[in-house]
């Protein structure tokens, strides 16, 4: 029987890992380094390391330079490629478009102007990284937020899609300004549980003024008013689950509330691409009667 200590132990050291190279991505990341912050022998942490994530540490780092470099293609189109490239720590162009297609089947470009979300998607199952969570729940009475809304329906992996027109539709509109608005998304379904064809998702940022007819299809909604725990996310969205199911099973069952019949949202404080995942913050709401 596995000694389930040393088996927490042994993964804290490997989430200090993953924790250091998404906080050092543009420093230099060499194996003695990491092996370090693992505190194991650099002789045994390269095979240790892969068969703790399945990938090489190498690899890996890699990865999480091609994810980064990845969104700014998309979300950000006047970068030019050759700079994305420099930034993820490749020599030159060519290179780099090497590694993209070899990890997701396609060429920056190619991704730039049709990105295939799902094999991304795939390329980025890690172990998952066991926390203790210890979070401060605020309860908050909320005023009732016009929004701009863009409706998603279909695989979560593809919400990307959609938050790209919805940032069209920001832009060509001029009413719900990034810098001044804020930008929130409305989780109707559990990824984990819903089957992808039915999972429903809006994002939405707040404005002032109605929505008129646009070809991107963002209408007018509303966020509800009223009484909401709130919780305060730090770093990347792929792992939001963890705060909500904190709230779900550990808060909640405590507490003695109830929830109102609309669905938890998010309130995204700082968004991707200008700022680096490890440093995003989103505050979790779960609307209560």
């Amino acid at each position: 029987m596995v000694n389930m200590s040393k088996a927490s132990t042994y993964a804290a050291k490997f989430n200090r890992v993953f924790d250091y190279v998404d906080n050092h991505l543009d420093d230099v990341l060499s194996l003695e380094l990491l092996s370090q912050v693992a505190n194991f022998s650099k002789y045994h942490f390269h095979r240790q390391f892969s068969e703790f994530a399945g990938i090489s540490i190498s690899r890996y780092v890699q990865l999480m330079r091609l994810k980064r470099a990845s969104y700014r293609l998309v979300f950000n189109q006047f970068d030019r490629i050759i700079d994305i490239a420099l930034d993820a720590g490749f020599e030159n162009p060519e290179s780099f478009s090497r590694a993209f297609k070899n990890a997701f089947g396609q060429t920056p470009s190619e991704f730039r102007r049709n990105p295939a979300w799902k094999p991304w998607n795939e390329r980025y199952k890690f172990p998952i990284r066991e926390r203790k969570l210890n979070m401060e729940v605020r309860i908050v009475d909320c005023e009732p937020t016009k929004v701009a809304l863009l409706e998603h329906r279909g695989a979560p992996e593809l919400v990307n899609d959609t938050a790209r027109i919805f940032i069209e539709w920001r832009k060509a509109s001029g009413l719900s300004p990034v810098k001044s608005s804020r930008t929130f998304g409305i989780a109707y379904d559990n990824p984990d549980t819903t089957e992808p064809e039915k999972f429903r998702f809006d994002i939405c940022g707040s404005i002032t003024e109605d929505v008129p007819n646009n070809p991107q299809g963002v209408v007018n909604g509303v966020i509800p008013g009223g009484r909401c725990a709130v919780v305060r996310h730090f770093g990347s969205h792929d792992r939001k689950l963890e705060s909500i199911y904190f709230l779900y099973r550990e808060w909640l069952p405590e507490s003695g509330e109830d929830l109102r019949d609309f669905p938890l949202y998010f309130h995204y404080l700082k968004l991707m691409p200008e700022t680096p995942e490890h440093e995003l913050i989103t505050d979790i709401y779960l609307p209560l009667k």
